[in-house]
């Protein structure tokens, strides 16, 4: 029992360490969004949640989920919304990448790997409109009135009448798409990089 407890204690210990590697990528990764043509000026395509879902990965669904909750924890320093952007930011992250590690914790292969992390894009895309809907936007017409917000959708898209419909046929796909971004770029890195998240060299 002693040798188990002694033996348990620096793995924590790294994946503390690790955990805080992980965020402190997602944060400055966080910094680096940038805008996209075909969404709107205020929305910005970035890859932070990629660190966390090696975290769900290499170390299971909570430490994924511990990622976006230091990731986010940290940004509110550089908060324009108030933290509200931050919270929808970490419900999205956890709803992306706890699926994933509870997948390929029951089935370790690609193919595990793939279904849950597929899945997670989908909840977090869908996900989306909802926190979008209820939360992020309601701050935002503190800023900018609802008829601007649609208005910079409209510019793309002018069959687009109503918010919910800029959510749907904008964000959901958009926010799925950073999903992929971060599956693929995972899929092509991670072998390289598990056995040093893992203590395994």
């Amino acid at each position: 029992m002693q040798k188990i407890t002694q033996t348990a204690r620096p793995m924590e210990i790294r994946k503390l360490v690790m955990t805080a590697l992980l965020s402190a990528l997602g944060i400055v990764l966080m910094r680096l969004g940038f805008h996209i043509p075909v969404m709107p000026s205020f929305i910005t395509l970035d890859f932070s949640e990629l660190p966390a879902l090696i975290a769900a990965f290499s170390m299971g669904p909570v430490w994924g989920a511990a990622v976006c909750l230091v990731k986010n924890l940290v940004n509110l320093m550089f908060s324009q919304t108030g933290g509200v952007g931050e919270l929808s930011n970490f419900v999205l992250g956890v709803l992306f990448v706890v699926p994933a590690g509870i997948f390929y914790q029951r089935s370790k292969n690609r193919k595990g790997a793939l279904l849950g992390s597929l899945l997670g894009g989908v909840f977090m895309a869908v996900g989306s409109i909802f926190t979008n809907y209820y939360v992020v936007y309601p701050v935002y017409t503190a800023f900018m009135p609802m008829e601007a917000i649609i208005s910079a959708y409209q510019v793309i898209n002018p069959r687009v009448e109503n918010l919910w419909d800029c959510l749907i046929w904008f964000n959901c796909p958009f926010t799925f798409f950073k999903a992929l971004c971060s599956i693929v770029i995972t899929f092509l890195i991670y072998k390289r990089i598990s056995p040093v998240i893992k203590g395994r060299v």
